[in-house]
């Protein structure tokens, strides 16, 4: 395991490479606010065991990477791209297969359109396709209305359950027990949901970062690429997308819909799963980006 921080114009970002330094390189990009903690432990040891020389990494404004006033130093989901390119970068990678999940899934798509020759293979799991309103149709899903482009909303009590970030935390414990309420939700209802393993996994994440405030800013990020849903025919990465059929925040059939604006991608469902790697569903995942990765 080796750590590296990495300097991206004005930002540094905590990153760590696990596994095989030969192998063949796997950069994981985690969802919004989440630092590159959030991948589970073992799903990381599985892609390694795959090969694999994995990498991830602490978006800006979350874990160790530089935090700063979203409202002085605003920034737009291709600087989070940039990011990622800056991380290959300095791990001396000159294309790796791309794994991103919910807003990295968003990231990786971007990268695909503006950096295709740093990708091998991209996988998104948990996301929308460019082009979907995403913070629009969280809006309508919290005031009942459906959405614009008749894919589903969001469901009102994950939103909610994010709703309940604040700054200024001080009582551990029950910041605790407001995240693993939080990923209980996102978990979805289908599958067993193991609330001492995120407790575990978000008091790790919050020794890394050094403070109890959970992240909150990459929602605001400038969502310009969001308006690029029609450059998604031009992507040539080999994509793979996959779906949790229990997602609630980006409910079935967003992954199919992903998947049939990519040209050759293939849409991978994966009963039960939500918005979260649980147990139950790391082997699954991790064997379906393996078989992709390896073809």
């Amino acid at each position: 395991m080796t750590e590296r921080r990495v300097r991206v114009g004005g930002v540094e970002i905590w990153s760590e490479a696990v596994g095989d330094p030969e192998g063949a390189p796997l950069l994981l990009i985690m969802g919004a606010n989440a630092s590159g903690l959030v991948w589970p432990e073992a799903f990381v040891k599985m892609l390694a065991a795959g090969g694999h020389r994995v990498i991830r990494y602490d978006h800006r404004d979350t874990g160790t990477s530089t935090r700063r006033a979203f409202a002085a130093r605003p920034y737009s989901v291709e600087d989070l791209a940039r990011d990622a390119v800056g991380v290959l970068d300095g791990h001396g990678v000159e294309a790796a297969h791309v794994v991103g999940m919910s807003m990295g899934g968003t990231v990786g798509q971007v990268l695909a359109l503006d950096h295709r020759e740093r990708l091998r293979t991209l996988t998104v799991m948990m996301t929308a396709a460019l082009g979907v309103d995403f913070v629009g149709n969280m809006q309508r899903a919290m005031a009942g209305l459906p959405s614009l482009d008749g894919l589903p909303t969001p469901r009102r009590e994950v939103l909610e359950a994010l709703g309940g970030r604040a700054q200024g935390v001080r009582d551990r414990e029950a910041e605790l027990d407001r995240r693993v309420a939080e990923w209980r939700v996102l978990s979805g209802e289908v599958l067993p949901f193991d609330a001492e393993a995120f407790r575990a996994m978000e008091e790790r994440v919050m020794d890394h970062a050094g403070t109890l405030d959970p992240a909150m800013t990459h929602l605001l990020a400038e969502p310009v690429a969001l308006a690029r849903g029609a450059e998604l025919g031009g992507i040539t990465t080999p994509t793979l997308v996959i779906q949790g059929m229990a997602d609630p925040l980006n409910p079935p059939p967003h992954g199919r819909y992903l998947a049939g604006k990519i040209p050759g991608s293939r849409c991978v469902e994966v009963p039960g799963m939500g918005h979260a790697l649980i147990a139950a569903v790391q082997r699954t995942v991790a064997e379906a980006i393996l078989a992709r990765t390896q073809a």
